[in-house]
């Protein structure tokens, strides 16, 4: 196949395709299973979309004539595609390092909010910040990001609380999806907790008759394009009945249902996300059986959050009943001030060890599930033609490596790949090269 293409990644040890017959997702089977093949290679197109997959020298004799404008040889490495972080609070300003003394001191979430921390405290500081301020460091938390392997990452605004700063952070987001190498999906979450001197009743007043009109302004004026709807529905932030006015009012204007649930306290939100077609909660440490039973059924992926519960001390999301009963299990990093992580590979790595899942199940919570997760699995999530070619090349000759090193995906991983051109290059590939 004659013609010019952006890059071919040549004779990998493993390609980690995870999928192999375009499936929207795994569930258990599935997962346990992921699609392989060693000795393969990769073409990705100038369009930035994968155009071949298969043993190298059959695509080497398909390409004999094509021009490439890289070319990776990739012996003795693995091939993955780029990971999917289904949940993350990046922009804000003002960390919250005191708190986790405190934490570790015996106060509990619930405890440090209550008393003005927390996400009070994170909203007083991100209401102050300038725009071009937010916008610095949300760039350099993304570069991290990627730079551990994570190439499609969900983005939430909810530190803000009123209008002006929670437009403020949409616009940082939409400025980052139009000027870097890295997929966004954008997440309005003003609904993430109770402004103070309002009361929940209020505050779902404000969002349904001023914020959601707005959102559906901007959007049609192409200013910006929020994805998903977010909502904390946990005890003393929004209960059942204003998560479902606020998440209904979203779906109304055509955002994605993706929300935060039965966290902290059972509140059937698994219940109510599967009877208004949610495509993904969040957490679920407390999530009931007919929750699990109803998201099942209703094809809504649960977006697990290790590291949350790892650094909160609290149960782990009953993940392997998830996985048996056939619920579409994603994984997130949770980064905020309160849960500071970028590594999708740790989060793999705890998935594994404090959820039990097993590497191939953690790999697809990553990849094809957390992309389904954001409505992106047709796009993102494995290595398959016509995908796009988000790809990450490690070290190893096994792929398993990438979370069997816990911490260890700096040395690790050689590349990272966004819609075929490199750009995370480690040290010791040399230096990277330009287009």
């Amino acid at each position: 196949m004659a013609g010019r293409h952006r890059l071919l990644l040549e004779n990998a040890q493993q390609l980690v395709l995870v999928c192999g017959r375009g499936e929207e997702y795994l569930r258990r089977d599935g997962a346990a299973s992921l699609a392989l093949l060693p000795g393969a290679s990769v073409v990705v197109g100038l369009d930035g979309c994968i155009k071949a997959v298969g043993q190298a020298d059959v695509i080497r004799n398909q390409f004999s004539g094509a021009t490439f404008e890289r070319i990776i040889d990739c012996s003795g490495k693995c091939v993955l595609p780029g990971l999917v972080d289904a949940h993350t609070h990046p922009v804000w300003a003002g960390d919250r390092v005191h708190e986790f003394a405190m934490k570790l001191a015996g106060a509990s979430y619930m405890e440090i909010h209550q008393a003005g921390g927390g996400i009070h405290f994170t909203v007083e500081h991100t209401r102050k910040a300038s725009e071009e301020e937010l916008f610095n460091t949300f760039k350099h938390r993304l570069e991290r990001m990627r730079g551990a392997g994570s190439t499609l990452v969900e983005c939430k605004s909810g530190y803000g609380l009123n209008l002006e700063t929670e437009l403020k952070m949409l616009r940082v987001i939409e400025r980052a999806k139009k000027s870097m190498d890295i997929g966004i999906s954008s997440t309005y979450c003003g609904a993430h907790s109770v402004p103070k001197g309002k009361t929940a009743t209020e505050a779902t007043d404000d969002i349904i008759n001023n914020h959601l009109p707005k959102l559906k302004e901007l959007k049609l004026s192409g200013e910006v394009h929020v994805n998903n709807i977010d909502v904390f529905c946990e005890k003393g932030v929004f209960d059942l009945d204003s998560t479902r006015r606020i998440l209904q009012a979203g779906k109304d204007i055509g955002l994605q249902i993706n929300f935060h649930g039965d966290e902290l306290h059972p509140m059937k939100s698994a219940e109510l996300g599967a009877e208004l077609g949610a495509r993904a909660i969040s957490h679920l440490e407390e999530v009931s059986d007919e929750g699990i039973t109803a998201m099942a059924r209703a094809k809504c992926a649960a977006v697990l959050l290790p590291t949350t519960a790892y650094m909160l001390r609290l149960k782990q999301p009953p993940a392997r009943k998830m996985l048996e009963e056939g619920v579409i299990v994603a994984l997130g990093s949770d980064f905020n001030p309160n849960a500071y992580c970028f590594s999708m590979p740790m989060v793999m790595h705890l998935a594994c060890v404090n959820m039990k899942m097993s590497m191939n199940e953690a790999l697809a919570a990553a990849t094809i599930n957390a992309a389904y997760a954001l409505g992106k699995s047709d796009t993102h999530g494995s290595i398959e033609t016509g995908k796009q070619g988000d790809l990450v090349i490690i070290n190893s000759s096994r792929w398993e490596h990438l979370i069997y090193q816990f911490g260890g995906h700096e040395a690790l991983i050689d590349y990272v790949i966004v819609k075929g051109k490199v750009v995370y290059q480690n040290e010791r590939c040399g230096t990277m090269s330009s287009y």
